[in-house]
């Protein structure tokens, strides 16, 4: 009996498991080098990667999905003036471009929300998730919330939410923003929660929710612990390390039990 292994039968021992994650598991070999099908998945992989990083969004139809939702949608841009510049520079990309800056001033009367869709690192981050991830929020929110307008910012890094936050007085930022490409997650959208926003924050004082997109956290599930993070933080005057995502504990807790029937004027039975 031969007890070596055949490549075949190697390879179909790991197809179940490749079915159930998009991680690159069970990739075999060919003597000391990848088979070639994985060496072109690899390639198509970092292609789609690098892709979604110096694509442009269609900000057209992301601001009129927004505005049929209700948002008042208003478009702004970090001072890095091209893309080029914002992957040197990510300074650049976390304070608001000059006449931008000018034209936002703190909403009259204040507001406690200012929501930020910046698109980061991956344009199809925020073409494929952040209306509907905002579509689910909504409902989720407690009555009464002032929002300030919903800013579409280009060429953005997390804290350029910070600059914004602060100049329209907020209480509370959320950005929304394309993250860091991986091999097979190239539009993974990024959440970022931060009270009291101004330039100056620092990574501790937020709250991060990561891997939005439908092969991890959906949407929807992404909009109800944001809903929750939100509802704590403006209620304890807080984010960051300080602030615990319990949100999944709230989700499993028993609801509470219905009152008892008065039976006070109810007739004795005979």
């Amino acid at each position: 009996m031969n007890d070596k292994t055949s490549p075949v039968a190697a390879d179909d021992a790991w197809t179940p498991w490749r079915r159930s994650t998009p991680a690159r598991i069970g990739l075999g070999r060919v003597g000391d080098a990848a088979p070639t099908a994985e060496l072109l998945r690899f390639g198509w992989a970092h292609a789609s990667a690098r892709d979604a990083i110096h694509a442009r969004p269609d900000l057209d139809a992301l601001e009129d999905a927004l505005a049929a939702q209700g948002w008042n949608p208003q478009r702004v841009k970090s001072r890095a003036p091209d893309r080029t510049t914002y992957l040197r520079r990510p300074d650049l990309g976390r304070v608001l471009d000059e006449d931008d800056a000018t034209r936002l001033r703190p909403v009259p009367g204040g507001c406690d929300v200012c929501i930020v869709v910046g698109d980061g690192l991956s344009a199809l981050a925020i073409e494929r998730h952040a209306a509907p991830l905002l579509a689910a929020l909504g409902p989720l929110l407690p009555p009464g919330l002032r929002f300030g307008p919903l800013a579409i910012a280009s060429q953005a890094r997390v804290a350029l939410a910070d600059d914004i936050g602060e100049r329209l007085g907020a209480r509370l930022s959320v950005m929304l923003i394309g993250e860091r490409p991986g091999l097979s997650s190239p539009d993974s959208l990024g959440i970022y929660l931060t009270f009291d926003p101004r330039r100056g924050r620092t990574d501790a004082q937020r709250n991060c929710i990561s891997n939005v997109r439908a092969e991890g956290l959906a949407p929807t599930a992404a909009a109800a612990r944001l809903a929750w993070l939100m509802r704590e933080s403006l209620a304890r005057g807080f984010s960051g390390v300080a602030l615990k995502d319990e949100s999944d504990n709230a989700a499993l807790a028993p609801a509470p039990a219905a009152p008892l029937p008065d039976d006070s004027n109810k007739e004795p039975s005979s």
